[in-house]
């Protein structure tokens, strides 16, 4: 079974939602499903060098409003799965369709999710620019990819139109914020939800898969 997952890496519920999937899919719930990663923007305004930060947020949310302090509900979440949100470090805003084209270059599912990993701790832990072709390469190596193809790719426009395609597709089949999970091609789970509520959709599409089988002309 499938399960695709919209998303994107300044998005920090979608990093909390990465960490409460995981632990489903570390039981014997996870066994014979695949993840595929698909792209969805926040800020697809955000021009390829980014943003300010500081700017950024003064703008959305007022002269008082504080860029370095980490709001509350998503420092008790990521508290609770084990990330440790830095927004001090963070300096810009990045437009993200270079970290998507990434995912999208990378074919193994394990090793884009283990990408995913690594490009959300890049930006939210260590302040790490996720526009920069730089920093996404070294991203890349350090989860076994061959730095210089990367390198090769990013600036080429390999997969971008497939990129912009695949963020169409998205809000064709209804997706309207992130994260948002598509499972089995039948059930769309918006928001970072509790495990017991991904258990009971992914539990609830295994059977419905089953059925359909087991009521399939041979």
């Amino acid at each position: 079974m499938l399960i695709e997952i919209y998303s994107d890496v300044v998005c920090p519920w979608c990093f909390i939602g990465k960490q409460r999937l995981d632990r489903v899919l570390a039981s014997d719930l996870g066994n014979g499903i695949d993840l595929i990663w698909r792209p969805y923007q926040l800020y697809p305004y955000v021009p390829p060098e980014g943003l300010d930060r500081d700017e950024f947020i003064r703008a959305q949310y007022g002269e008082k409003a504080n860029p370095k302090k980490v709001p509350n509900a998503i420092q008790k979440d990521g508290e609770l799965v084990g990330i440790e949100f830095n927004y001090s470090a963070i300096q810009k805003i990045p437009n993200t369709l270079l970290a998507h084209r990434l995912l999208l270059y990378v074919e193994e599912p394990p090793l884009q999710h283990e990408l995913a990993e690594r490009l959300f701790r890049m930006y939210f832990c260590e302040g790490g620019d996720v526009g920069n072709i730089e920093q996404l390469v070294n991203a890349a190596v350090q989860v076994g990819l061959d730095g210089k193809l990367v390198r090769q790719y990013l600036h080429s426009e390999l997969g971008y139109a497939q990129t912009l395609r695949d963020i169409e597709k998205g809000s064709t089949i209804g997706v309207a914020g992130i994260p948002c999970y598509r499972i089995g091609g039948m059930f769309l789970l918006a928001g970072a939800q509790p495990t017991d509520t991904i258990v009971q959709y992914i539990e609830r599409t295994k059977r419905r898969l089953d059925r359909k089988t087991t009521t399939s002309p041979v």
